[in-house]
């Protein structure tokens, strides 16, 4: 079955979480870093190499996560049940270089697929697993610890396998689109 629902998810109120805002400062320290890079598999190989599992943001994002998902306020708006949920922590603004910060948990064993859409601007994903065996499946295959980054224009159905995870997104300006179909062509670079 593929998850009907499309932005479902209200913008967090960040006043009731401190941890949610802590993290959204952590996120922007991490912006300053990146804020100028273009998302592709040029910048999946970057970060994958200096900013994944062992680096400081990308072990202070999983203690996040973890934490919000025990608080609350990471991943709770159903989109298909309890094993597909978002939320969207912060819209684009000039505090955080006009990204948007979402959470998308997702659990299965077998692959499941969630909402096709697409990427206007390029998606940047911190790959934060709950279990170590899922896997979330990128543009340039599957992905455990680590990062994806899909390219501007790309589109998919945001995929796991292997158990539960959270997908923490930035996309610039905040741009996602859910007018992609399958079979569109994908643009030069992924």
């Amino acid at each position: 079955m593929e998850p009907t629902k499309v932005g479902v998810a209200p913008l967090l109120d960040l006043s009731k979480y401190p941890q949610a805002q802590a993290f959204v400062a952590r996120c922007c320290e991490f912006f300053d870093e990146v804020k100028d890079l273009t998302p592709g598999a040029p910048l999946e190989a970057r970060l994958n190499r200096d900013y994944g599992p062992g680096n400081p943001y990308y072990e202070d994002f999983c203690k996040f996560i973890r934490a919000g998902l025990g608080e609350g306020w990471a991943a709770t708006a159903e989109l298909d049940g309890p094993k597909y949920r978002r939320s969207r922590i912060v819209a684009p603004s000039a505090e955080t270089h006009f990204i948007s910060i979402t959470t998308v948990y997702m659990d299965s064993q077998e692959e499941y697929r969630g909402q096709y859409h697409a990427h206007p601007y390029g998606e940047i994903n911190c790959v934060v697993q709950i279990d170590e065996s899922a896997e979330l499946k990128g543009m340039q295959g599957w992905q455990g610890a680590g990062w994806t980054c899909p390219g501007p224009g790309t589109h998919h159905y945001p995929e796991v396998r292997g158990g539960a995870l959270v997908a923490l997104f930035f996309l610039p300006a905040g741009r996602i689109s859910y007018a992609a179909k399958p079979g569109d062509p994908q643009p030069h670079c992924l």
